[in-house]
Formats: C-alpha cells, sequence, structure tokens
C-alpha cells in the first residue's frame, strides 16, 4: 500500500465517524455572515502583493479568467478567490497594492514567496519575499491604509485564513539540509505561527481557517530541483521524502491548532487538510479529467515542461526583440500544475470545490458555518 494512503484512510474515516457524533444542532446552525476576510500567506494565495512590491507577474498569469496578469500566479482564480466569492465578496486586494484598491471587504497581506520565519537572505539570492508572517501582521495591525480597513466592529465579525508554511520547508533544502534536520525546525515555525495567530486574535479576531501544507514532492519544481532516487519516489510519482517532511509538518500544525483552541477558548479555529484534497487530485488525475499531473502547463524545456531558468512568461531576446519563450499551454483547463509550482484555475477550483463543505476540514464544518465553535474530531483519530 502507498505509504501516503494509511494517513489519507484514518483522516476521512475519523470525519465519517464524526458525522455520526457530531450534535444535531451543529448541522441546523444558521449560516455565518462574514462582511470581511484578512488572508495571510504565501504564494498560494498571493494576489498581487509581490506584484505591486517588486513588478507585476508576467503574462501568460492571469490569461484564463483576468485576461491579462492580475497578481496572481495562475492562469486564473485562486483557492482565496473561490473562498470570497462563495461568501458573497469582492476579491481580496492585496494590502500592498493601494491603488484603486477596495480594503471595505478585507484585505491580503499573503506575497509570493513569503514564509512563517524570516530568512537570512535577499529575495535575488534565495527568492523568498521579505515580507513574512511577521510583517504581514504589521501591515494588519496598523499600516498606512488602515483607514481604508472595515469598520472596527467588523474586525471580530470578520474570516482570518491562513495557508502558508510551504516555502520554510523547501528552503532547508535550498541550503542542503537533510530531511530530518528540516523536520527540526518545524516546531519553530509553528510557535511563531501560533504566536502571530493569538496576536491577530488580541486584535479582534474570532474566525479562523487555517490551511496545512501541501504535497510538495508533488510538485513539477521540487522534483526537479532537489535530487530523488527511484527508491523515493512513490507509485503516483512523487517524491516522499518532501511529502514526508509536509505531512510532519501537518500533523504538527494539527496539534498546534488544537492547543490554540485551548488558549483561545472564544475562537473558532478549523484546520483544512488540503494536502488531502490536493494529494487526491494529484494520484487521481485522469479520472477526474486532467491529463499528466506533472506536466506543466506554462513553461520551456525539462522533463515536465519546466527550467528553473525559464519560468512562466520568461522572454529572451531575438535579433532584437524580446520574444516569449515560456509560453501557456493549449488548454489550461487539462493541466493540474500551471508553472512547476502553481495550480491552474481549474485545479484550484476542484480543491475549493473538495474542502468548502468541511470534508477535509478538523472540526468537518462548512466554510459559510466557520464562525461556529464545534467539537473537534481530534480525539477521534486512532
Amino acid at each position: 500500500m502507498d505509504p501516503q494512503y494509511p494517513k489519507l484512510l484514518c483522516f476521512t474515516f475519523s470525519l465519517l465517524i464524526s458525522f455520526t457524533v457530531l450534535p444535531n444542532h451543529v448541522w441546523s446552525l444558521s449560516p455565518c455572515r462574514f462582511p470581511a476576510v484578512f488572508n495571510f500567506g504565501d504564494s498560494n494565495s498571493d494576489t498581487g502583493g509581490l506584484s505591486a512590491a517588486f513588478g507585476q507577474a508576467p503574462f501568460p498569469n492571469g490569461e484564463t479568467y483576468f485576461g491579462s496578469p492580475a497578481g496572481r500566479f495562475s492562469d486564473g482564480r485562486l483557492i482565496i478567490d473561490f473562498i470570497a466569492e462563495s461568501l458573497g465578496l469582492p476579491y481580496l486586494s492585496a494590502y500592498l497594492d493601494a491603488l484603486g484598491s477596495n480594503f471595505s471587504h478585507g484585505a491580503n497581506f499573503a506575497t509570493a514567496g513569503s514564509t512563517i520565519r524570516p530568512q537570512n537572505s535577499t529575495m535575488a539570492q534565495s527568492g523568498y519575499s521579505p515580507i513574512s508572517l511577521d510583517v504581514q501582521f504589521l501591515e494588519f495591525r496598523g499600516g498606512v491604509f488602515q483607514e481604508l480597513l472595515p469598520k472596527e466592529e467588523e474586525f471580530a465579525a470578520a474570516l482570518y485564513t491562513f495557508d502558508i508554511g510551504q516555502n520554510d520547508l523547501t528552503a532547508g533544502y535550498k541550503l542542503n539540509m537533510t530531511t530530518e534536520e528540516v523536520k527540526a525546525y518545524v516546531p519553530d515555525l509553528l510557535r511563531s505561527l501560533s504566536n502571530i495567530i493569538k496576536y491577530v486574535h488580541a486584535r479582534g479576531a474570532r474566525s479562523f481557517w487555517i490551511h496545512n501544507t501541501g504535497p510538495v514532492g508533488c510538485y513539477p519544481y521540487v522534483m526537479d530541483r532537489f535530487p530523488i532516487t527511484a527508491a523515493q519516489v512513490d507509485k503516483h510519482g512523487c517524491a516522499s521524502p518532501f511529502n514526508g517532511v509536509a505531512q510532519y509538518f501537518n500533523s504538527k500544525l494539527r496539534e498546534a491548532v488544537a492547543q490554540l483552541r485551548e488558549d483561545l477558548p472564544d475562537s473558532a479555529i478549523t484546520y483544512v487538510d488540503v494536502y488531502s484534497a490536493k494529494y487526491r487530485l494529484i494520484s487521481q488525475a485522469k479520472k477526474h479529467g486532467f491529463m499528466e499531473p506533472f506536466m506543466v502547463c506554462c513553461g520551456h524545456g525539462g522533463k515536465y515542461n519546466y527550467n528553473k531558468a525559464f519560468k512562466c512568461g520568461a522572454k529572451i531576446e531575438v535579433d532584437g526583440k524580446e520574444v516569449v519563450i515560456a509560453k501557456s499551454c493549449k488548454d489550461p483547463t487539462a493541466h493540474i500544475s500551471w508553472d512547476g509550482t502553481h495550480f491552474t484555475e481549474t485545479a484550484n477550483k476542484w480543491i475549493f470545490d473538495r474542502i468548502v463543505d468541511g470534508s477535509f476540514s478538523d472540526p468537518p464544518i462548512p466554510l459559510r458555518m466557520a464562525c461556529h465553535k464545534v467539537e473537534s474530531v481530534d480525539h477521534l483519530i486512532i
């Protein structure tokens, strides 16, 4: 049996049990009215932060839905966009992109390349953003655009989403750390994340929707960049050591969320297992209407149509003119991977449709009811 599946089956089994033991009144609760969403994260949910600070993500990013670059590293919408849509809210404006932005329904502090812990390197050296999670919190706490944010009384009623940690894991490997060395600093990462969540709570937040990290060992950029032996590849083609680190991070994140529930008893905190949703999509790509899961849509060359020297939108000069060589594929809807690191809009929508109803959450509560405190299923995990 594939090493991924015992954990996936265990989580699914626990959710099935939880549906039978949770009080009936839970499912009759009224939907929450979230007047705003505040998001903290990295490129998985960046809607223009990095582009505002360091230059627009190049075309063909944004081509499918927006028709032009829109600050997102995808051909279209991200999971955070579908979250906003489902709550009847406008797409979140990047906090760093104040020009023409509307923050009355929340703000997005995420930037591509962000990490939980600040990195001891420049963006040019490592590719990681200087706008780490602590900086994102400082922006939330009281930046220059504070007067443009929602009314004070709406902060407690807002939804606070977190999707960050993936870059912290790959950062260690870029420094030639072993898997055990990367695992060793995970507890420190989660202490930092927990502290930020507590700080946000102190500013009035009460409803939290926290994504775990995805199966990075299934991402083309990881499989292309880092040495992987044949014995380390699982039956679906993913790199087991990297997925093992992600699963370790997620298990410790879940423990941290359980502790946060004790420390913040007045809050509703939902842990969302996007890892399992993404791994299911990748491992069953053809079943769900996608082509080979590792083939990148927007890239140039390499085993997976991914080359770190020519990323999506990369140009070269030919006869004195710039020519795009890392172009989009003919049909992005048939691809899971957009650029080797990020998902296509179609894949993002597929993942969102799986997590929105609470099927991959602890407690198993739909997004629209995430303001309600419900008993966790932690005690049911075998």
